[in-house]
């Protein structure tokens, strides 16, 4: 690997080779969602704990400090809102340049697998890892579902995951499912969970996260299950100790509680 590519993906996944990104990307296509209207005021106790920010270049140069972030991975496709006819129709919004002026560690994309426009996210992938292969930059692949939750289980997850590696992907980011050892398993490179709506309880979060480490998970890209929640810096705290210290969902419960109750 190159040693700029191998420098970028340095500064994201930490020495203990997991990693916990904090998504506040989701106003691309759904505008100012719920505790997401104000980015930096959201980020700001949040920050210091995320070992990356996934974000898009506007909020990136309107609402976070230059001196004060983890290393970023830039939205880079867009194009459908949650109103339009259908969110699968995504192109690359952001230049290769443009992500070099922002000294980002990685781009990411969405893929459609097995939608109407399943052709044109999978050639953008293939074309935006050639472009950034010549710079030394990752690329992120998210296997999107769009509107249909139904479409997570593993057999599906683990189709979208390997056809996003074959095209070049450094890393994966998808939904935990049942089964997810056989998402992980069938992709050559780091799978990363994403969190999707929000859960029912924080309980439902730390099972979830605890099931897909001890599967083979590197990490999570989870956004609305921290800052949606009551208690967002507890939450934080405690799905990293399941990512970095391998806490058990009981110990994840016990700091969730002694941290919410400060």
């Amino acid at each position: 690997m190159d040693w700029g590519m191998e420098n970028r993906l340095g500064r994201l996944i930490q020495p203990d080779g997991h990693c916990f990104f904090l998504p506040i990307d989701h106003g691309y296509f759904q505008g100012p969602t719920r505790k997401l209207e104000k980015p930096w005021e959201t980020i700001k106790p949040l920050i210091s704990y995320a070992d990356g920010l996934f974000v898009t270049r506007g909020v990136l140069r309107s609402c976070v400090d230059p001196s004060n972030c983890p290393p970023i991975v830039l939205r880079v496709s867009g194009g459908s809102s949650v109103v339009g006819k259908d969110l699968a129709n995504e192109s690359i919004t952001t230049s290769i340049e443009e992500a070099l002026r922002l000294n980002v560690s990685a781009v990411g994309m969405s893929i459609f697998v097995g939608s109407e426009y399943e052709h044109q996210s999978i050639t953008n992938l293939g074309k935006l890892v050639n472009e950034c292969e010549r710079y030394g930059i990752p690329v992120m692949a998210v296997t999107a579902v769009g509107k249909e939750l139904a479409k997570r289980d593993s057999r599906y997850l683990g189709l979208c995951c390997r056809i996003a590696a074959e095209f070049g992907a450094k890393v994966v980011k998808t939904y935990w499912c049942e089964n997810f050892e056989k998402v992980v398993n069938g992709c050559p490179v780091p799978v990363i969970m994403a969190g999707g709506p929000r859960c029912e309880t924080e309980l439902d979060a730390f099972e979830f996260v605890h099931d897909g480490m001890q599967k083979g998970a590197i990490g999570l890209n989870l956004g609305r299950n921290v800052w949606q929640h009551d208690h967002p810096v507890a939450m934080i705290k405690s799905l990293r100790a399941i990512v970095h210290d391998k806490a058990s969902v009981q110990d994840a419960r016990d700091i969730f509680d002694e941290e919410k109750n400060k």
